[in-house]
């Protein structure tokens, strides 16, 4: 037997299977699209829809270790409470037994038609969508071509005494089996890949039911190695998501180890000539089973892990709380989680202004302060969004997540910019406090005016954002519009002011810098709203289309 052949085979068949299910997996999230978000995002402490949910999202994006480790970044982001997370794992393992049962399917010599099938449209399609289905189905054909070379380059271990020994040492020692399938799937960082394997063994003949269980149950502790790695630098509570998934799988393994024999025979009968199709029902019977004996005791599950790492988990974020790089496992999720991160910053960029707008009023310090205090935190969570969407882009994104992703670019610089100039804004009251200058009831009376729209403009542009509504985002320019018209007449109204000696040219100064500032912020709200059309208008294939964006200055 050539060893160095066989290697090889099984290193290439291995790469082209993973490879496969890859393009697979990214072709069906990227075609579920915001479907994708929403099975998260309608989760509730129902375990058996957060266990849906879980079966669903892997299922489509066909690891169950993405969406551990999504699992583990939601809790981290205090997006899911343990209790979900339970229920997500729970089902995720049930949604990875689609993998197996798709390798055992005999559509070997159908492969090749797959791959060329894929491949023509991967090709010569046009839209998005299109070119998806064709990763998805080429995905299909590499995932079986990768099988029958593993299955080839096996095939002489049938000759090998060192094979039949091993094979023998692990039909009398179960518990070396689990050992060899948590060591193989935490190396190979897969389930399905190790999984794969066996199914090759079984289809040669090279590897008894009775010897792979054993080996099949390891691979579902092995496949927590992702997510514990995952947890590392995180707060209790994810780390808590990470062991419930490792102490889930254990109890399991040790309850089918337990009922080895009689579940081997179940098997057997179920599909008697068929090692594959035996292997991959045992790994469907093993999660599905697994799931019915513990879901109920979910509650118990998450108060032993409580005790194994104490504490709550709740430390106070100031910073970012949606955005988690273990999210970019799946870019689709992480897209809506940074328009999230992002409707977060605008809020606090909102309460900002007011806070400042306050500060002219009643010229308090203390309030000043804070102002400067939270654009302060406005900058950093400007620097986290901006890093994060950088990494985001260097991701597999479809061109309509990449056009999301570049808007969110410019909305992001523009509500730091917001946040700017309500610190402006308060820099002004200040120097009106120092000085001692008085505004008239009628300059405050206009500032309060044009405070309302710039506001309104603000608040809908925002809206638009996060609703993607098109109908919101043309709104605001009737808004901008009224704030440029106001500003026009609030710089005649002091002009008339200042030539009738009713105000100082001091208090003026301070009072056109002031309502300058919420022009700006009218402009930069604008921004935003057009950020949204242009997202609408790219869409539609409608570049040209596109109105061009106010240009604006620094703070």
């Amino acid at each position: 037997m050539d060893v160095l052949s066989m290697t090889i085979g099984l290193f290439g068949g291995l790469g082209l299977f993973l490879y496969g299910m890859k393009l697979m997996g990214d072709g069906l999230e990227n075609t579920a699209g915001d479907r994708l978000k929403i099975f998260f995002e309608k989760i509730v402490s129902n375990p058996f829809k957060a266990i849906l949910t879980g079966a669903i999202v892997t299922a489509i994006i066909q690891s169950s270790s993405a969406t551990t480790v999504m699992v583990v970044g939601f809790v981290n982001a205090g997006l899911m409470d343990l209790y979900q997370a339970a229920g997500v794992i729970m089902g995720a393992n049930i949604g990875t037994t689609i993998t197996g049962q798709l390798v055992a399917l005999n559509l070997t010599s159908a492969a090749p038609v797959f791959v060329g099938c894929g491949a023509l449209i991967v090709l010569f399609s046009k839209g998005n969508k299109s070119r998806e289905i064709g990763n998805i189905v080429l995905g299909f054909g590499l995932l079986f071509i990768g099988m029958q070379t593993m299955s080839s380059s096996m095939a002489p271990l049938a000759k090998s005494e060192g094979f039949k020994s091993l094979i023998a040492t692990l039909s009398y020692n179960p518990f070396l089996g689990v050992l060899v399938g948590m060591a193989l799937t935490a190396l190979v960082q897969s389930s399905s890949a190790t999984i794969g394997i066996l199914i090759a063994l079984g289809k040669n003949g090279l590897l008894p039911i009775h010897v792979a269980l054993p080996v099949l149950f390891g691979d579902n502790i092995g496949t927590c190695a992702t997510a514990l790695l995952s947890s590392i630098g995180t707060n209790k509570n994810a780390r808590k998501a990470a062991i419930i998934h490792l102490t889930f799988n254990s109890i399991g393994t040790l309850i089918f180890l337990i009922l080895l024999s009689p579940i081997t025979s179940l098997i057997s009968s179920i599909s008697p000539s068929d090692v594959a199709k035996q292997i991959a029902n045992a790994h469907t019977l093993f999660n599905v089973c697994n799931v019915i004996i513990q879901a109920p005791f979910i509650k118990i599950l998450v108060g032993f892990v409580n005790k194994v790492i104490p504490g709550d988990g709740k430390d106070e974020n100031l910073g970012i709380q949606y955005i988690d790089d273990r999210l970019l496992e799946t870019p689709v999720i992480a897209v809506g989680q940074c328009s999230k991160e992002i409707v977060e910053m605008a809020a606090k960029t909102k309460n900002n202004f007011k806070l400042a707008v306050e500060a002219l009023h009643t010229e308090n310090e203390d309030t000043i302060k804070k102002v400067a205090e939270y654009e302060d935190l406005i900058d950093l969570l400007e620097e986290e969004i901006t890093k994060y969407l950088v990494k985001l882009s260097n991701t597999e994104l479809s061109k309509q997540q990449v056009d999301i992703v570049t808007s969110m670019f410019h909305v992001v610089k523009d509500v730091e910019r917001i946040a700017d100039h309500a610190k402006n804004i308060a820099d002004l009251a200040l120097e009106k406090k120092s000085k001692r200058l008085v505004f008239s009831n009628e300059a405050m009376s206009e500032i309060d005016e044009i405070y309302k729209y710039t506001i309104d403009a603000l608040d809908k542009s925002m809206a638009s954002f996060q609703r993607n509504d098109v109908r919101i985002a043309k709104s605001v320019y009737e808004i901008e519009e009224k704030i440029d018209s106001l500003e026009d007449l609030l710089r005649d109204n002091d002009i008339k002011r200042l030539n009738s000696s009713a105000c100082e040219a001091r208090v003026s100064a301070i009072y056109l810098d002031i309502i300058s500032n919420f022009e700006r912020v009218g402009d930069h709200s604008l921004n935003i709203a057009e950020a949204v059309l242009r997202i609408h208008n790219l869409s539609k294939l409608d570049e040209n289309s596109t109105g061009s964006q106010k240009t604006v200055g620094n703070k």
